[in-house]
């Protein structure tokens, strides 16, 4: 019983794999290139725990194609170029292209991604990476265009439940058991849509109950959880929680808790393009308008992690965490686009007023195209009171400027312009 329940319960046949039917359901793409044996290398995007690695594994089964498999976490050119070599070695006449997976494939630098372009280019490898992260941003152009990219979605709760179920009816550790869950709710919580992460929580609730008891509720699950969180989270799966941590310590102004969130992160191995682009949102997100300086620094701060890396670059992490977490704090444009893309959203395409449209020929010009537009520059202060909204919504106000220094002033110069329009 030395291999997790989340290993021993890893499909082998995609009939028996669940989630991800617009993939492998009846007549689904992956279904459809694993019956004919023949698919381009690709490349599976989605969060963790949601059947990367082991469609990875089931494809290579069912093919029975030789399967190499590296880690970008601890895997170099060198490891690379070895397994290449071993493919090369395997190629025989007829013979199908061996698979390498590559896990966390975003996490290869350019280099290394550099180095698989030839072995996939002339055949000698099929390759299918695994990432959580946008390949569109982590994936060089010349691998990427060789690469079909197919996105992964999370388990729902139906999906999750089944996969549980599975466990306790099948695995011959569990079986035994008698085990029932009562209440899914925690578990289901504690596994955050993470397939494997569910199956950790399951065993690890089940390895605590007392031999007289079957029953699992959600008191039980929340109470074994705590008691053993260092075992629950031996596998590093914090990422998501530790990212949440940071980032709301950020936008509650405390330099000290983000500075500790991120030096756990760092320490943990979290790749720094990751933390740099969750503070460009956190800084439009959470401090907008109130400092519009923090984008421009976030933005600088992530440029500059690409070209120093680490060790050093955790310093320039440190500098904006802190940066960020000492600005003042607006929503204001959050808000704003989201109030509008709701009112899009229930009023569809609404009519631009005309003297806003574009008139380049004499037809538009003749249906009165641009008549009555007012050039603001054409007016004292450059501004002049006019609609620019469509007629149905042409009062209505999407940005409510903050409660800080710099959008109040923004608030009175509104005031000042529109007069009641914009009184707020």
């Amino acid at each position: 019983m030395n291999a997790p329940l989340a290993e021993r319960m890893r499909p082998h046949h995609i009939d028996q794999y669940i989630g991800q039917e617009h993939l492998v359901g009846e007549n689904a793409v992956l279904r459809k290139a694993i019956a004919s044996n023949n698919f381009p290398s690709f490349i599976l995007w989605g969060p963790p725990g949601v059947g990367k690695t082991t469609l990875a594994t089931i494809i290579a089964e069912t093919l029975e194609r030789p399967f190499y498999s590296l880690s970008a976490i601890n895997s170099g050119v060198k490891d690379i170029r070895e397994t290449i070599d071993k493919a090369k070695r395997q190629q025989f006449f007829d013979c199908p292209n061996p698979i390498l997976f590559i896990d966390e494939i975003h996490r290869f630098s350019k280099s290394q991604q550099d180095s698989l372009l030839a072995a996939v280019e002339k055949g000698i490898i099929t390759l299918i990476g695994a990432t959580t992260e946008n390949p569109s941003f982590e994936v060089i152009s010349p691998l990427l265009s060789r690469c079909q990219v197919y996105v992964l979605k999370h388990h729902s709760k139906e999906e999750l439940i089944k996969i549980a179920e599975q466990a306790i009816a099948k695995d011959r550790y569990i079986k035994e058991r008698g085990v029932k869950i009562k209440e899914w709710e925690n578990i289901l919580r504690y596994s955050g849509g993470d397939a494997r992460k569910l199956l950790n929580v399951l065993e690890l609730v089940i390895n605590a109950l007392p031999d007289d008891k079957h029953e699992i509720d959600n008191d039980l699950v929340s109470s074994i959880i705590q008691q053993n969180m260092s075992t629950y989270d031996k596998t590093g799966e914090q990422h998501y929680d530790i990212i949440s941590a940071f980032i709301k310590s950020i936008r509650g102004s405390d330099p000290n808790a983000a500075v500790y969130y991120l030096a756990r992160m760092i320490e943990g191995g979290e790749d720094i393009k990751f933390i740099g682009r969750r503070m460009i949102i956190s800084a439009s997100e959470d401090i907008g308008l109130a400092n519009p300086n923090a984008l421009l620094l976030a933005n600088s701060a992530f440029e500059a992690i690409q070209n120093i890396g680490m060790p050093e670059g955790r310093i320039i992490l440190s500098q904006a965490a802190i940066y960020l977490a000492n600005s003042p704090k607006s929503n204001s444009a959050y808000l704003a686009i989201k109030a509008a893309q709701n009112e899009v959203k229930q009023s569809g395409d609404l009519s631009i007023p005309l003297a806003l449209r574009n008139a380049p020929t004499k037809l538009m010009k003749s249906l009165d195209y641009g008549k009555g537009y007012k050039y603001a520059h054409d007016f004292e202060h450059n501004f002049v009171i006019q609609d620019y909204l469509p007629q149905e919504i042409k009062d209505r106000k999407f940005y409510d400027p903050g409660n800080n220094p710099s959008e109040s002033k923004t608030r009175q110069n509104l005031k000042t312009l529109w007069k009641e329009k914009y009184g707020y």
